[in-house]
């Protein structure tokens, strides 16, 4: 098991790592909301890698048998690697490789929210946004946040691919 995990959470890690930079270099000039939203999908198709990883136990090692607590197991132990990979990997780009990525982001996002919303309203979100802001510029609760994140629906993958594949 300890293998299958290794290997599957690697495979995740990579993936989430290459598809980050792909949509770095190649994506960047789309506005942030198209950009947020392909970072989900990059999230999900890494996360991917829980599924062929239970599914490889099941049928390589361990004779077309597991069960839902094993399979289960499995999964969270890959969304781990995945989540902890892609926390770095957000710290890395926000404070080394793109320092300026959080004003960029926020100044999109209040330009947004000045267009949209009324000036009654507007207040209430600026002060709610400065206040996230002022959260993820510290290095460990974006890390925390953006792991989270990842685990989270990591976790949402490997309950229904635990379903999906369990076999006693």
């Amino acid at each position: 098991m300890k293998k299958t995990v290794l290997r599957f959470g690697a495979y995740g890690a990579i993936t989430i790592c290459v598809l980050f930079m792909i949509s770095w270099f190649v994506l960047d000039h789309l506005p942030m909301s198209t950009q947020e939203v392909m970072g989900y999908v990059s999230i999900v198709v890494s996360l991917s890698f829980v599924y062929f990883g239970i599914r490889h136990f099941r049928d390589k090692e361990n004779d077309g048998k597991v069960s839902f607590k094993k399979a289960l197991t499995i999964g969270i132990l890959i969304s781990l690697i995945t989540a902890l990979t892609f926390g770095l990997l957000d710290v890395l780009y926000t404070e080394v490789l793109n320092p300026d990525f959080m004003d960029d982001y926020y100044g999109e996002v209040v330009e947004t929210m000045r267009a949209n919303l009324p000036a009654a309203e507007l207040d209430a979100q600026l002060a709610q946004l400065e206040a996230e802001r002022e959260q993820f510029s510290n290095p460990f609760v974006s890390f925390t946040i953006m792991s989270a994140t990842v685990f989270i629906i990591g976790c949402i993958v490997t309950l229904l691919s635990s379903l999906i594949l369990q076999r006693k």
